[in-house]
């Protein structure tokens, strides 16, 4: 890959997504080999928005290479509280690190602050824009259950807002992928995502309802519905838990579906779903490590030891 930042997954392509799973299965296979690897590297992690699991995964994945990092903290306690603007915020915080990992609410805040500093930026989300290092780790556990060719690949819930969906959907145009797009009218995905998949070449539908597709996903792919996205509490409230899956509902589906959720749900997977061998979940997760390991060894290898 060798790019300078990791802004959106659109700038990934299948070479280079191929060589960042390839390297996480091999950091999976033998941890230990990369402990000492980036022993004088320093991390930021600037969170505008609160995480749990992208913000703790890349600060276990720099100390596991045996390099370190610094916390903003929150917004409330850094000079951002103050007024600072976000293209000071990185210049300052550029001179501490070797990489800034940053999150922020606004779209487009991170290719803006990428431009403002010499070291790499990687987007950990902005607004409801892109999420590319989520997509990296999303598109290793379909590897590791099912390969990443010739798949019907089922998205259901948030993908207006749900930037992990659209990373994903443009990272999947690399292969050879049917994807089914399941939300409320009102949830779709924006113009111009799908206006990117059809220049792409995506073979894509668009559903209302899960029945009718489920039978031949092989991976169901479930997001939230992100209450904080939505400017008006009352389009909230009209959607909030349409799109539910329990174990009845899986019924319907293959045997060896992998069902998936970035994470963090709410009430649209149940409990009950948790126990059955097709949920992926916490396993996704928990690839976020060797996944984020094997991005930053890309985006570092010019850090001198």
């Amino acid at each position: 890959m060798r790019k300078e930042h990791l802004i959106t997954a659109t700038q990934l392509s299948r070479a280079d997504i191929e060589a960042v799973l390839d390297r996480a299965a091999e950091i999976d296979a033998d941890p230990s080999a990369w402990a000492e690897k980036y022993e004088t590297a320093v991390l930021a992690l600037c969170f505008f928005e609160p995480s749990t699991r992208t913000k703790m995964s890349f600060d276990t994945a720099m100390k596991r290479l045996g390099g370190t990092t610094t916390d903003m903290g929150g917004v409330e306690s850094s000079s951002v509280k103050k007024g600072e603007s976000l293209a000071d915020t990185m210049r300052v915080v550029e001179g501490y690190a070797d990489a800034i990992v940053l999150r922020h609410p606004s779209e487009g805040a991170a290719q803006l602050a990428s431009e403002f500093v010499d070291v790499p930026v990687i987007n950990a989300g902005d607004g409801a824009g892109q999420h590319p290092s989520q997509t990296l780790l999303d598109l290793y556990t379909i590897r590791e259950h099912t390969g990443l060719d010739d798949l019907s690949i089922g998205i259901m819930g948030d993908l207006k807002y749900g930037r992990t969906v659209h990373s994903l959907a443009n990272a999947l145009t690399n292969f050879d992928v049917r994807q089914h797009f399941i939300s409320p009218e009102s949830l779709r995905l924006p113009r111009s995502v799908r206006f990117d998949l059809h220049e792409s070449g995506a073979q894509l539908r668009e559903h209302t309802e899960l029945d009718s597709v489920l039978p031949e996903l092989d991976v169901l792919y479930v997001t939230r519905i992100q209450r904080e996205r939505f400017p008006d509490e009352s389009e909230y409230r009209a959607v909030a838990g349409e799109y539910r899956i329990d174990a009845k509902t899986l019924e319907d589906g293959k045997s060896d579906l992998a069902v998936m959720h970035p994470l963090p749900r709410v009430d649209e997977i149940a409990p009950d779903v948790d126990t059955l061998e097709q949920a992926q979940y916490f396993e996704q997760a928990h690839n976020g490590i060797p996944v984020r390991m094997a991005l930053l060894d890309e985006l570092l290898g010019g850090v001198p030891q």
